[in-house]
């Protein structure tokens, strides 16, 4: 008969620390909105500059695509823009104007 072993606890990553200099008016600033959301200065901080490093890594996105391909997206921005919803668009009020 198998004998059952219990299950190993899962590993947590590993943490490091960060430090940071920050003006006192920042700092006042980033707990602030932190406790807004229930959050610790940590917290929130991590939160933060995780988005802006996704976002940011994001922006840097490179396609490939083979020769064809490129030469037909370009063809495409090439060409005025056309077409029902164009028109439609281009008769709707700007917000700015109204």
């Amino acid at each position: 008969m198998p004998t059952s072993t219990p299950l190993a606890p899962a590993r947590q990553p590993l943490s490091r620390p960060v430090n940071l200099r920050v003006r006192e008016d920042i700092r006042d600033l980033i707990d602030q909105a932190a406790k807004s959301q229930g959050k610790s200065r940590s917290e929130f901080m991590i939160d933060a500059a995780r988005r802006a490093a996704e976002e940011a890594l994001l922006d840097q996105t490179l396609v490939r695509v083979d020769r064809q391909t490129y030469e037909h997206f370009l063809a495409v921005l090439d060409q005025p823009p056309c077409g029902e919803g164009y028109a439609r668009l281009m008769q709707a009020p700007s917000p700015w104007k109204t």
